[in-house]
Order: C-alpha cells, then sequence, then structure tokens
C-alpha cells in the first residue's frame, strides 16, 4: 500500500512531447516526406555503368595518395602554389584596405543614412554573387589568369570584411566612444580612438580568416581558369594523373592546417 501510495504521488515520468501532437497528422507527413524522398530518387536519370566506370577511377583516386607524385610536375605544382600564394595575399590585403571604409560606412550608428545605404548595398552586392560566377565573368573579361583571381577573392573579402566589421562596430560599447567624444575630438581622432580599439582584436581575427579561406577558394578558381594551383590540378584530372593530383591537394591541405594553426596563435595573441 505504501508503494502504490507513493507511486502516485510521484506521477509518471515526464516525456518530450512529440513536435505534431496529433498523432494522424504527424504519421501523414512522415508518409507523405517519406513517398517524396523516394518519387525524387526515382526521377533521377542513373546511368549505372558509368557509376561503376567512376567507382574504379575513383577507388584509382583514393590509392593514389599513398603514392602521391611530387616531381614529375614539380615544377607546374610549385608555380601553381606560388601563385595562389600570391594571389591569396594580394587580394586579402586589397579587400580588407577597401572592406575598412565601406564597413564604417555600413555601421548604422556611426555613419549618415545616405552612406550607410551605399555602403549595405555594396556589401549585399558582394555576398549575393557566388566567387565561381565572379570568376566566370572576370575571365571573360580579362581572360585567363591570375588577374581574374585576384579581383574575384578581392570582391569576395569586402562583402565578408565590411559585414561583419559593421555588426561588431554596431555592437561595440557606447561608453569609450562617447568618452572620447566628450573631449572634443574630431570625427577621424572619434574613430581611431573609441570604435578602433574595440574592434581591432577581432578585424586581425577575421583577417587571418579571410586569408585562409582566399587560399582554398584560390584552388577553386584556378579551375575556371582564374589562375592558382586549381589550373594545375584541373589539368591532372584531365589527364588522369591522380598521383599528381594527390600531391596537389596534399599541399593544399597542409597549407590549410598551417594557416589555421597561425591564426589560432595570431588571435590568441590579440584577443
Amino acid at each position: 500500500m505504501t508503494a502504490v501510495a507513493l507511486d502516485d504521488r510521484i506521477g509518471k515520468a515526464w516525456k518530450k512531447p512529440p513536435l505534431i501532437a496529433n498523432p494522424a497528422l504527424r504519421w501523414t507527413l512522415f508518409i507523405g516526406a517519406l513517398a517524396y524522398v523516394v518519387l525524387a530518387v526515382a526521377s533521377i536519370d542513373v546511368n549505372w555503368s558509368r557509376v561503376a566506370e567512376g567507382l574504379s577511377r575513383g577507388w584509382a583516386f583514393v590509392t593514389a595518395f599513398f603514392t602521391p607524385d611530387f616531381v614529375s610536375r614539380g615544377g607546374d605544382i610549385w608555380a601553381g602554389i606560388l601563385e595562389s600564394v600570391i594571389i591569396t595575399i594580394t587580394s586579402t590585403v586589397v579587400g580588407i584596405g577597401l572592406s575598412v571604409p565601406i564597413g564604417l560606412g555600413a555601421a548604422r550608428n556611426i555613419a549618415p543614412l545616405p552612406v550607410y545605404l551605399v555602403c549595405r548595398a555594396i556589401v549585399s552586392l558582394s555576398r549575393a554573387l557566388n566567387e565561381i560566377i565572379v570568376a566566370i565573368l572576370l575571365v571573360a573579361i580579362f581572360g585567363f589568369g591570375p588577374l581574374a583571381g585576384f579581383l574575384t577573392l578581392s570582391f569576395a573579402t569586402i562583402g565578408f570584411m565590411s559585414k561583419l566589421l559593421a555588426e561588431d562596430i554596431e555592437e561595440m560599447s557606447k561608453a569609450q566612444a562617447e568618452a572620447i567624444r566628450a573631449t572634443g575630438s574630431s570625427w577621424l581622432q572619434w574613430i581611431n580612438y573609441g570604435v578602433q580599439p574595440q574592434v581591432m582584436p577581432r578585424l586581425i581575427g577575421l583577417s587571418m580568416y579571410r586569408l585562409d579561406i582566399n587560399f582554398r577558394e584560390s584552388a577553386v578558381l584556378g579551375l575556371v581558369g582564374a589562375g592558382g594551383i586549381g589550373a594545375t590540378l584541373n589539368t591532372a584530372f584531365d589527364r588522369y594523373e591522380y598521383d599528381t593530383a594527390a600531391a596537389i591537394l596534399l599541399i593544399i591541405i597542409v597549407t590549410v592546417m598551417a594557416l589555421e594553426y597561425l591564426s589560432g596563435i595570431i588571435r590568441a595573441k590579440v584577443q
């Protein structure tokens, strides 16, 4: 009797309620989603013979990572890596240099409305266009080569850095900025001493992150003719030189890991 009374007082264990309380509606939606997935997969035209050929080539590519070839096309590989590094550094520096004034103008708490709208339009345009699309357009305008890659990554860096910088400025502490303004400082002095110290650590961290992104993107843009190691990688794939492609990918992976480690050290120093 005591145990029964205790169970009545404690009650039943709590169970998380279902997202959709009505069982009939819940099962209807589940069956409908399952039927949609089945029909969608059935509508895909799959060439199974080509899939079989692709699996064999894929396995050959995977096994090539155990025997990467850094020598046969070593000159082309290192020339492509050097070109990617140059594109990465120059586009990051130029993009960040342009992002600072645009980011200041895109911060509503320090910029007048007309300037804010123009800068926000620039940020939105940069973020709306994918790097590949921009690279294809610039390759059509300027031709094959690193110039198109440099312009593409500079354009992409502007949208990325300006948006995050503007958000940091809008979220900064007003006390420090108001204290500097109360001393009778000019607008430039107010920005330099009231705003810049609050956002500089974040700006440095984002710059290192963007440097990492730009190097990875430079490898991708090379596939459409915008220079960098991607062009060499694309050539290796076209010639079925999987050992050379594996060597290039390993170099890219190691470089990105080194940049990530370096950016972590720098962010820890400045924050």
